[in-house]
């Protein structure tokens, strides 16, 4: 046996299931895709337009160090050349200086020509590859040509200048040593023979040997070959521009946009404090989603749904009822609380009567209490006849005056028969403005009255306020036999869901799932009231095909705008005027 208190487990978690929930749940925010797509476009188009009179040429150059032996295999030129400074030197002022000269160049044009020019380095290579862009491609080729001659004549200077300042510092350090052995051949001479001589013969070897190494260290540096590299690939005119077309810049475009409005739709589906899905609703209630109410075509429509020319939210209705139905903890005692989270009770007053109309139709006795004593309504809104009095009140005798109930607290023994066409009738207990709801509601003859359901082939139904906006609803848990919850998803943060199903279970009642529905006519996705129900005025009085006048709301002071508190009591909810179905 089921326990009655007990929540309803939460839905087993499938991961392919969620995934796909997620990628629908994305397609949500089309605008936020479609703004994505629109920018990618955009840029797109920019791309296509801006390089569709771009020419790019490419010349490359194999850098060389200078040697004096290029067959040695012992030589590792990219220990010699530091490909990364050869590159900096390639983008200097100084080669586009040279190159300026060589091309006529003004000076007012030299930003522009340093401008156009990129050098890069293939990996694991010693050669810098020239690429020009240019809007023509005869002057695209000429400037990459120009640019690697300049950059090929500025290194064999600097390779020379390098050469030269060490012969020069080489033979600076050889001419002293060899003035001084041209001195001491000459006293070599004058001197006679002897240990003197010798001696004196002994220090001008060492410094003929000094001089022939000086000598031998420049003759090397002469020798070198200072060849700073070659162009192995010059720079031709380009037989079409750089861009990729318009054709596939719009495309990349719109592939790059997409991407974007899927990331910006990821993010705000992450940060949406809202329910994502049913199975948001579902996990935060730890309960089903039992519905979703189908968007009225006409924007509004009669509280009773059967008999519309819509069937489709008469048969939503049926299927909820059939769910609950076969839930075993409602099945046993059949006493159902319907509540909306808060602002208005319209669609949850509409779930109630239908979800009467649907059980009546199996051929139960369907009790409807309005146990909104703050907004009652009901009355006003079905097609109604008096009927006799609830089993509760029988016995006590007394005939209430005309206008009058015998009693002056609700319930006060008023019971009317709906006609809810097709589908049968069903009685209903209209809500009366009370002077002390928790009192009225926690009374005796209410908890007696919720009780019908005790009866044989009975089911009672209560429609009662918001439940994040009154504690009414909190009042009447541990009298039914399961909540059901009516909401906008949109309207709603998952934590207020969660508060619900706390509330709920902490006064010892159940949810038994939830129904959903799209905004309600006039009110904006996602902003829904949340400071209690909404102020409107009362609705006007329904007249049924029998011509008999209906039972009309009692009438009350409303508080002047500037006294006005929210949730005192005194705001109203207007319901759409009832629309008899076709029978």
């Amino acid at each position: 046996m089921i326990e009655k208190n007990r929540p309803a487990a939460a839905p087993a978690d499938d991961e392919p299931d969620l995934l796909r929930d997620q990628f629908r749940q994305l397609l949500r925010y089309r605008r936020l895709i479609g703004a994505g797509i629109a920018v990618g476009l955009l840029g797109g188009v920019y791309l296509g337009i801006s390089t569709a009179d771009t020419y790019v040429a490419t010349a490359d150059i194999v850098l060389r160090a200078p040697t004096d032996d290029p067959f040695n295999p012992s030589l590792a030129p990219d220990k010699a050349i530091n490909v990364g400074s050869e590159r900096q030197v390639a983008l200097s002022s100084s080669t586009a200086n040279e190159a300026a000269k060589k091309l006529g160049v003004s000076a007012k044009d030299f930003a522009a020509l340093r401008a156009g020019l990129q050098v890069t380095n293939p990996p694991q290579t010693m050669v810098l590859r020239f690429t020009y862009t240019a809007d023509s491609p005869k002057e695209a080729a000429k400037r990459a040509n120009a640019m690697s001659e300049a950059y090929l004549l500025k290194r064999q200077e600097s390779l020379d200048a390098t050469r030269d300042k060490m012969v020069k510092g080489y033979k600076d350090q050889r001419d002293p040593v060899a003035k001084n052995l041209d001195e001491l051949s000459k006293e070599i001479a004058r001197m006679p023979a002897g240990a003197g001589r010798d001696a004196a013969s002994s220090a001008k070897t060492d410094l003929q040997s000094e001089v022939g190494g000086y000598n031998s260290k420049i003759t090397k540096l002469e020798a070198l070959d200072m060849t700073p590299g070659r162009v192995t690939s010059a720079a031709t005119a380009p037989t079409a521009t750089d861009g990729p077309g318009i054709v596939m810049s719009l495309a990349l475009g719109a592939a790059v946009g997409l991407a974007l409005g899927l990331l910006a739709a990821w993010v705000r589906l992450v940060f949406d404090p809202a329910p994502r899905s049913e199975g948001d609703v579902a996990r935060a209630l730890r309960a089903p989603v039992l519905g979703y109410l189908p968007r009225d075509r006409t924007g509004g429509g009669p509280l009773l749904a059967a008999g519309e020319a819509d069937p489709r939210l008469a048969e939503e209705y049926r299927s909820v009822a059939f769910r609950l139905a076969y839930d075993s903890r409602f099945a046993d005692r059949r006493r159902l609380l319907v509540v909306a989270p808060r602002g208005s009770s319209e669609t949850a007053a509409a779930v109630a009567v239908n979800l009467a109309a649907s059980f009546a139709e199996t051929g139960k006795d369907v009790l409807l209490i309005e146990a909104d004593l703050r907004t009652p309504v009901l009355a006003s809104q079905l097609p109604t006849d008096a009927g006799g009095r609830p089993r509760w009140s029988q016995g006590q005798g007394g005939t209430p005056a005309p206008g009058r109930h015998a009693d002056s607290e609700w319930p006060d023994g008023r019971q009317l028969v709906v006609d809810a066409g097709e589908s049968g009738s069903f009685d209903l207990i209209p809500g009366d403005r009370a002077r002390n709801v928790p009192r009225a509601l926690t009374s005796a003859r209410a908890t007696r009255l919720i009780s019908e359901a005790d009866a044989p082939n009975s089911t009672v139904v209560v429609l009662a306020p918001p439940v994040l906006s009154y504690a009414d609803a909190l009042a009447l848990v541990d009298r039914v036999d399961g909540v059901l919850v009516v909401t906008d998803p949109r309207a709603i943060h998952r934590t207020d869901l969660i508060r619900i199903r706390e509330l709920i279970s902490g006064a010892g009642g159940t949810v038994l799932g939830a129904v959903l529905h799209a905004p309600l006519p006039g009110e904006k996705r996602g902003k829904g009231n949340k400071g209690g129900a909404p102020a409107a005025g009362p609705a006007a009085p329904a007249k049924p095909g029998n011509g008999v006048p209906q039972p009309q709301p009692i009438p009350y002071e409303v508080a002047e705008p500037e006294q006005h508190i929210p949730g005192d009591g005194t705001d109203t909810v207007a319901l759409r005027t009832v629309r008899m179905g076709r029978r």
